[in-house]
């Protein structure tokens, strides 16, 4: 038979639609035509396919090639197109039989020598399968990934010579069956923070609330490293959630296996452009907020980051989630996020420092602070000043309360809160947003 069909997904957003591979072998002159909307990258499948089935020991025949992606009016991207493509192209030629092409699916990228290469997306891909009732012929490296879809039958090829192998019925792939270690995430502990008793107090009613706080103070008062042992202290993620940042991770080709439930903490440079925070590109991927998805994004440095890129967070920190909108494309991304932010009370950092070194004028400092416009401000929760401390009562304290001791009362508040209300009080769990209800100034920025 002259044409086969198989069955692959391409990646839009956080969704997977499916994508028919349609490979055909005509008389005339020798010519491999790749159609159906392909980008750059699905386009060069043709010179990796033909090297791959040449060194596999199959027929590459001097005929007339046309496979199609359909839908036509979906733009396809990625090397994962790469294996259907081959497999189409070795049943329409005869050398693999048909018989078992509809049972599955195929995610893939293949190298010259025809060794599968792992792919992004790998979570969307398997739960698309799956809904579908096909098992999903992925690369190997994709596999533990993958398998973290519930009930997905999840089949990891080293090579091409598997996959044909696998369908022409001489050695079976044994479906995966490895599951992600049960160990507890490791975080920095908020025992290493000496001192500041009022900002740790801050950052457990920020966990237990789901509040976003803004750190205010002269350099070296250990803002940064309190943001960073802020993860330690939230309740754990639960099956959905950690899925779903999983999810948003894999599309963006950052996910890793290891890091399965612990929560993202992410901390761009003020520089960061308003695409890559909030996501974009002509294939718009996800930016920092998402890929922060039910951890924390922490902005150093705030009044340093463009005012527009400051301004593009109000609408996911009040809804939970952001679309990302271009010409021919868009696409929704969850963002439910806290944001821990950190600035300076002036332009050099040390208004009210004891060493008086500050000699800004009140003018300047009201520029400095005029950065922040009044409507990005109401979306923060919390204004904690961090004060700074001096030598000698850094070497006289004691070390600090564990994270664990910390995570247990902000489980116990988040459950009371979920037996009250049937929600946490963070702004995107409230529905409207109601900034003077949550609000609160423990000191002045």
């Amino acid at each position: 038979m002259s044409l086969a069909i198989l069955k692959s997904r391409a990646l839009v957003g956080m969704d997977a639609p499916e994508v028919i591979v349609e490979a055909h072998l005509a008389n005339g002159l020798p010519a491999f035509n790749l159609v159906g909307l392909p980008d750059t990258e699905v386009k060069e499948a043709r010179d990796r396919v033909r090297s791959a089935i040449q060194n596999a020991h199959y027929d590459f025949p001097n005929q007339r090639f046309t496979v199609n992606l359909a839908p036509a009016d979906l733009p396809k991207e990625g090397g994962c197109f790469d294996l259907p493509i081959a497999l189409g192209l070795l049943a329409a030629t005869g050398q693999l039989e048909q018989g078992r092409l509809a049972e599955h699916e195929y995610s893939g990228e293949l190298s010259l020598s025809g060794e599968l290469r792992p792919v992004r997306g790998a979570l969307a891909l398997a739960l698309g399968a799956k809904r579908a009732g096909r098992a999903l012929i992925l690369p190997r490296a994709n596999a533990p990934e993958a398998a973290l879809v519930p009930e997905a039958v999840i089949l990891p090829a080293g090579s091409l010579l598997e996959v044909c192998a696998h369908l022409n019925g001489h050695q079976p792939i044994q479906p995966y069956a490895g599951k992600p270690l049960p160990t507890e995430p490791h975080y920095p502990d908020l025992a290493d923070v000496k001192g500041q008793s009022g900002a740790r107090r801050a950052l457990e009613v920020a966990a237990a609330g789901g509040h976003n706080l803004l750190f205010s103070g002269p350099p070296g008062t250990g803002k940064s490293m309190l943001a960073a042992r802020f993860p330690g202290i939230l309740p754990p993620m639960t099956e959905d959630e950690a899925l779903e940042a999983a999810a948003v991770q894999s599309i963006g080709g950052s996910f890793r296996v290891e890091d399965w439930k612990r929560r993202p903490y992410r901390a761009p440079h003020h520089s960061a452009s308003m695409p890559a925070l909030v996501g974009g590109g002509s294939d718009p991927r996800p930016g920092e907020i998402s890929l922060a998805h039910e951890g924390v994004l922490f902005l150093d440095e705030l009044p340093e980051f463009e005012r527009r890129v400051l301004e593009a967070l109000r609408e996911p920190l009040e809804t939970g989630h952001v679309s990302v909108s271009r010409a021919l494309r868009r696409v929704d991304y969850p963002a439910r996020f806290q944001l821990i932010a950190a600035m300076n009370p002036c332009p050099c950092g040390y208004l009210g420092h004891p060493n008086g070194r500050c000699r800004c004028t009140p003018d300047q400092v009201a520029r400095y602070r005029g950065r922040l416009s009044g409507p990005f401000l109401d979306r923060l929760d919390i204004f904690m000043e961090v004060p700074a401390l001096s030598a000698e009562e850094l070497q006289g304290r004691t070390e600090g309360e564990a994270s664990a001791a910390v995570r247990a009362r902000v489980i116990a508040a988040r459950e009371k809160q979920i037996a009250r209300q049937g929600k946490a009080n963070a702004p995107w769990a409230r529905g409207k947003w109601n900034a003077g209800a949550c609000r609160t100034r423990m000191a002045a920025p």
